[in-house]
Parts: structure tokens; C-alpha cells; sequence
């Protein structure tokens, strides 16, 4: 019997209580391609009885409620999602046009993302939400915020933003690289979101641009959110293993009492490295550390620096925690920003088309927050990030340097590890179980 790929593993699990997981489900199927979703569909209908005053019940107002809700598609417009959702209103297009909020939501339609209405028996719009952006607040809380607009009794229009909280839901997913690490994670229904937060915590350990493999293998549990039984956005990565070449890497969130949150591998140490090896996530490096010949100068010099090659408007992360020393043009290197760290280190992120909003010389910056996108500013040829690392202003090879020791949990917080993360750890290790029966049984069957 011709030899079988191995589907990818994916549990839905229920929802979990200070850590605790007290529900699990089946095996689920991928999830489906957003192309292959319905473009629109009636969530429900009902009648909605408006009970009058005590005194008044002699009659009975009765009304009626269909809900309608379609996903964004690509190249979608405002008139087609209203024709898809059955809209007609008189004088809403203008209203749409004129309002600073309505203005804003046309200028961001997300692919995949919802927009639901209400309707009236006789086909008029009741309300109507658009799901545009999922956040997570300092306080742990995920929320959804939504675009509110409501049809008044005169047949006005109005428009609010609101914020609501979500539900979390929790799956675990396995699979194996054939080619990325986004293409399998696609084949595990695993959205993007969460396969940024995996390339990202695992960052310091791997270097998804250079050691990645065929045959490496992930399992991951995530939160996902939903509000009102739609989806809403990613919510965190809690466990993670990926074996990279035969080695085992894995990390758990975990937040100390009195402290921000951070990932830990099995022993209690912090996977957050002094510095991240990337300044820009899933980018090929164009021009590496050392001597070449400059693609303008054509003669042969240093090159201090690693060259991200990534389009223009690519966001660009602070490699580590640090204070803008400078924010500004620099000769050659265009629109420059550099960053001073801890122990001498200074690192330089140059060719921006534009800063972060607001950044200025002085301002604190913490690892992995945007500071500026990518652009093509002095002397460059193409849009991409030069990026240095310098160590008592000596300029050193980014992805070659040995960067400094995680710290650990003391006794008192590796404990409180150990009660509340590592059960996570012991779902992955049972898929990974369960993974093992497979390609047994598959073994068996050829």
C-alpha cells in the first residue's frame, strides 16, 4: 500500500477556570477556507414580545427580528456587503460617507472578519455591527470592538464604537513542516495570529529564518475568543512544544503574583532573551554581517549590519528593551532610529519610511514594540531594514552573537509554575501520544 501523509491533529477543548481544564472535546476537522464560508446567512428569526404597562395589557405589541450576518470577502465594498446583508436604506450610503466613524470602518474591511444586522418584518434595518478589531487589555481582559450603527424612530442614522468582553475557548494542534511553519499551521487550522505568537515565543530558541527543517514538528494549545458565538480573534498561546531537528523546545505561559506575564520552559526559566534575533518576523535576510560588494558604491567594504528584505509599510520591532538615543535622519541610512541598551549595547534600525506614532529621543521602548515600518529612505535600492547591533559602539553579527542567560523563578514562584502551567504541558504530551498511536497504526496497515 502506497505510503499515507499524516493528517494533522487538532482537539477542541473546553473552556478552563484558574488554568484548569474541565471540559474536552473530539477530534475536530481543519477548519474550512474562508472562501469556502457562506457570504451570507440568517443567524435567526424571532418575535419579540414588548410587553406594555400593567394597566395597559389589554393589547399586545408584537414584533419581528431576523438576524443576518456575512463575512468580508476580498475586494468587498460597503454597497456589497449591504446588498449581501439585504440593505436598502434611503440616505444611509451618505450618512456612511460623512460620518468620521463610518469613514474610518469603510477604510478597514478585513477579509474574514463579520458584519451582522438586524432587520425589521418588513425588510428595514433595525441595527447593524461590524467586528472590526480584537484587544487585549492591560488587565488580562480580551475584548472585541465593533462599529455600532442604529436606525432611529425619525429614520435618522447612528454610529458608535463599543467594546465588549469575549469568550475563550481553548484548542490544541499538531502538525509537521513540509515547507514553514505557516503552511503547516494552515493545514492544523491554526489562524495566523497564533502562529505569530508561536515564531515569536519561541524566537530566542529558534531562528525561524535559518533553523527551521522538514520534519520539524509543533503542537501548541491557544485561547481563542468569541463574542456572542463568532469568532473574534486570537487570543494567547499557553503551551507550546516544537521539535527542531530532533530537539525538544517548549514553552508556558506563566504570570508571578505582582509581575507581567512571560513564557517558561519545563524548569521555570524565562524564555525571554536580552534581545531578539529578528527585528522583523518571517523575513529572509537579503545581505548578511561582513565584507561585500555595495549594490551602490560597487566597490567592496563592511557591512556592519543585517538587511531584512520586506516591502514598504512592514512593521519593525524593537529587538530589545531599551531608550530612543536617536530618531531621525542619518545620512546614508535614511530615516534611522537607534536604541540604547543595557551594558553598553546599542542597536540601529535604518531605510525607514516612517516612525511609530508619537516615538521621540528619550521615550522608553519594551522588546517587540513597533517603532517605525519598513521603507527605502538614503541609500538603498530596494525597500528593506539595515539593522546593527553594537556592542561598546563596535558593530557585531546579530544572528551570530551568544545573547545573555534567561533568569529563573525563584522557589516560591516555580511552584506556582508547576500548579498552574504544567497541566497544559501534560495536554501536549498527550497529543503527542496520541500522535505516536497514529503512525502506528498507519505502520501497520501498509
Amino acid at each position: 500500500m502506497p505510503s499515507q501523509s499524516r493528517r494533522p491533529v487538532k482537539t477542541a477543548l473546553g473552556f478552563t477556570v484558574g488554568g484548569l481544564l474541565v471540559a474536552a472535546g473530539a477530534f475536530a476537522m481543519v477548519q474550512p477556507e474562508r472562501t469556502a464560508l457562506p457570504k451570507q446567512h440568517i443567524v435567526s428569526d424571532k418575535l419579540v414580545f414588548e410587553l406594555p404597562p400593567i394597566e395597559a395589557r389589554d393589547t399586545q405589541a408584537l414584533a419581528f427580528e431576523q438576524k443576518v450576518e456575512t463575512r468580508i470577502q476580498s475586494g468587498d465594498t460597503v454597497s456589497s456587503i449591504l446588498s449581501r446583508l439585504g440593505i436598502e436604506e434611503d440616505g444611509f450610503m451618505a450618512f456612511i460617507s460623512s460620518e468620521p466613524l463610518t469613514q474610518k470602518a469603510a477604510r478597514r474591511l478585513v477579509p474574514g472578519r463579520s458584519v451582522q444586522a438586524a432587520l425589521d418584518a418588513d425588510g428595514g434595518m433595525k441595527w447593524i455591527r461590524y467586528y472590526h478589531t480584537p484587544i487585549a487589555n492591560n488587565d488580562g481582559r480580551y475584548q472585541t470592538e465593533f462599529l455600532l450603527i442604529t436606525k432611529n424612530d425619525d429614520g435618522s442614522f447612528a454610529a458608535e464604537e463599543v467594546a465588549a468582553d469575549t469568550e475563550s475557548q481553548m484548542h490544541l494542534a499538531a502538525g509537521r513542516i513540509n515547507s514553514s511553519l505557516f503552511g503547516a499551521t494552515d493545514a492544523a487550522g491554526v489562524p495566523d495570529g497564533v502562529t505569530m505568537q508561536m515564531a515569536e515565543v519561541l524566537g530566542g530558541k529558534v531562528d525561524f529564518l535559518r533553523d527551521i527543517r522538514k520534519g520539524d514538528e509543533f503542537r501548541v494549545l491557544y485561547e481563542t475568543r468569541s463574542f456572542e458565538g463568532r469568532p473574534a480573534g486570537s487570543g494567547r498561546v499557553l503551551a507550546i512544544q516544537y521539535i527542531n531537528d530532533g530537539k525538544l523546545v517548549e514553552a508556558m505561559w506563566f504570570a508571578p503574583e505582582g509581575e507581567n506575564g512571560g513564557y517558561y520552559d519545563s524548569e521555570g526559566k524565562s524564555l525571554k532573551a536580552a534581545f531578539l534575533r529578528s527585528a522583523i518576523p518571517f523575513t529572509r535576510v537579503s545581505s548578511k554581517f561582513g565584507k561585500r560588494k555595495h549594490p551602490i558604491h560597487k566597490r567592496w567594504k563592511m557591512h556592519n549590519g543585517i538587511d531584512f528584505a520586506a516591502p514598504t509599510g512592514t512593521p519593525i520591532r524593537a529587538t530589545g528593551d531599551g531608550i530612543v538615543h536617536h530618531i531621525g535622519r542619518k545620512g546614508g541610512f535614511g530615516k534611522t532610529i537607534i536604541l540604547r541598551h543595557p551594558n553598553n549595547i546599542k542597536t540601529l534600525y535604518a531605510h525607514q519610511s516612517r516612525y511609530a506614532k508619537g516615538l521621540k529621543r528619550g521615550d522608553r521602548v519594551a522588546q517587540g514594540e513597533i517603532i517605525g515600518y519598513v521603507g527605502s529612505t538614503g541609500w538603498s535600492t530596494g525597500p528593506h531594514l539595515h539593522y546593527e547591533f553594537r556592542v561598546n559602539n563596535k558593530p557585531v553579527d546579530p544572528l551570530g552573537i551568544k545573547m545573555p542567560e534567561a533568569v529563573k523563578l525563584d522557589d516560591k514562584q516555580r511552584e506556582q509554575f508547576l500548579a498552574h502551567a504544567m497541566p497544559w504541558r501534560d495536554q501536549l504530551e498527550r497529543i503527542a501520544e496520541l500522535e505516536t498511536l497514529e503512525n502506528n497504526v498507519q505502520v501497520a496497515a501498509r
